[in-house]
């Protein structure tokens, strides 16, 4: 996005309310000296006298304008956050200086982009001379991406008020607005298992199937035979259990459908904006658990489309959110069958693959292929957003026929989706089909899930 507004080379001074004013009065005193020529002949010599004082008044005012409205007496610079988040509100500093020595009033307005939804902007105020005055206003990000701010634009008074003249002031700024990663920082806050239970992350007790050898402790009670470390036990003389950790050193995979399907709208966000804060919220989790996570986005085109490699370590989750937060659904359709084939040839040793998409009657048999193709070496995980508005159908009250068949409508379509994720279950695949707004900890709990198992 580019700068909304460039200045003009030279700048140029404009009629201020108070001129407007005393135009609008000398013509009126001039309508009434023609009326009352007859009466008073003199009038007409009084009104150009008044006519000529109020032009030297006003040419003074003007000549004083250009020399304070000279850069070196206004001066302003804008304090930005390191970063905004998709509609999350945030304050933004503009802090202008008047160095000269007279009060100037202005009106003052900063150019904030158009994904950005400014409030208190333009607003007027004064500083006094040699001080400096700090104006906040409110932006809340309406979409990703790098957003632009142009000059700031002021109009600056005249001393008495009949110009006003245009400043442009501090730099071309750009900021980046990721998406909201509010519920990843309370993840990051929830360092036990109890505290993970209580936002519904499910915690199973972990068996010795599929898990990494961590430690021994003393048994506890509920712990399993198997977990009974006999030789311990008899050195000991009290009974010694294994402490089972899960794997770790293994891959997480998103394969991202960036394609008119993710640009369905459930409430103020699209699909794709629901499931890229789904990914990055399961991203942090993996890299907490010690795996690696990677990314690949399909849809947009000819060299459109962005491909992470699998990665590990505290620095990933920043690497991937820099590689992906400017994305958007383009308004094409994303071919499910060429984006795997695509992760098989970047993506050699075996993953976790979660396919992000909204599945659609008509990709079935694409889709199918699709899985076919990356079950043959990864265990996939189809997480498919289903429009709110299918459950909140279903919970309507029914008092009309028309009601009734739209309930039917919906329920028909439901029963006839479910069948659907049940053809494309298999033994390396898994599903999901559920509203945006339950996709993060449903996609949490299959992943927690699936390493428990020790399917991957």
């Amino acid at each position: 996005m580019t700068d909304p507004v460039t200045p003009p080379r030279r700048l140029s001074l404009s009629p201020g309310a108070r001129l407007v004013h005393a135009l609008w009065a000398l013509a009126a005193l001039a309508l009434a000296a023609a009326i009352l020529a007859n009466r008073f002949p003199e009038g007409g010599a009084v009104w150009l006298g008044i006519a000529l004082l109020l032009l030297a008044v006003v040419l003074t005012d003007g000549a004083v304008a250009l020399r304070t409205g000279a850069p070196d007496v206004l001066t302003a610079r804008r304090a930005l956050p390191h970063a905004l988040a998709l509609g999350v509100a945030k304050k933004i500093a503009l802090k202008v200086a008047n160095s000269g020595t007279r009060e100037l009033a202005l009106t003052l307005h900063d150019h904030a982009p158009a994904l950005l939804h400014a409030q208190a902007l333009p607003a007027n105020i004064r500083i006094p001379a040699a001080s400096e005055t700090t104006l906040w206003y409110e932006v809340t990000p309406v979409q990703r991406g790098p957003a632009d701010f142009g000059h700031m634009e002021a109009l600056v008074d005249s001393p008495w008020g009949f110009w006003r003249r245009r400043r442009w002031l501090g730099e071309p700024t750009t900021i980046r607005v990721y998406p909201n990663f509010a519920a990843v920082a309370r993840f990051a806050l929830l360092a036990t298992d109890h505290r993970l239970s209580r936002l519904g992350v499910k915690l199973k007790r972990r068996r010795g199937e599929g898990m990494e050898f961590h430690q021994l402790r003393e048994y506890r009670e509920g712990d399993s035979l198997r977990q009974i470390d006999w030789k311990a036990t008899t050195r000991q003389r009290k009974l010694i259990s294994r402490d089972y950790q899960d794997e770790r050193d293994q891959r997480l995979v998103f394969l991202l459908d960036s394609s008119r399907r993710m640009r369905a709208q459930d409430g103020e966000y699209s699909h794709f904006d629901q499931a890229l804060n789904s990914l990055m919220l399961l991203a942090h989790v993996a890299l907490k658990q010690g795996d690696s996570v990677g990314a690949l986005s399909f849809g947009q085109g000819r060299g459109g489309d962005r491909f992470f490699a699998p990665e590990k370590g505290g620095a990933v989750l920043n690497q991937l959110t820099n590689a992906l937060y400017d994305l958007q659904p383009q308004p094409r359709t994303g071919d499910y069958l060429e984006a795997a084939k695509a992760l098989m040839a970047r993506v050699r040793k075996r993953a976790m693959v979660i396919l992000l998409t909204n599945l659609r009657d008509e990709d079935e048999d694409e889709l199918q292929l699709a899985i076919r193709v990356l079950s043959a070496k990864h265990l996939v995980v189809l997480a498919s957003l289903r429009e709110a508005a299918l459950d909140d159908m279903l919970e309507r009250e029914v008092s009309t026929f028309d009601d009734a068949l739209d309930v039917a409508s919906a329920q028909h379509y439901l029963d006839q989706r479910e069948r659907t994720f049940a053809k494309l279950v298999k033994k390396e695949t898994f599903a999901l089909d559920v509203p945006p707004a339950k996709l993060p900890i449903a996609l949490v709990n299959q992943y927690l899930e699936i390493k428990r198992s020790g399917r991957l």
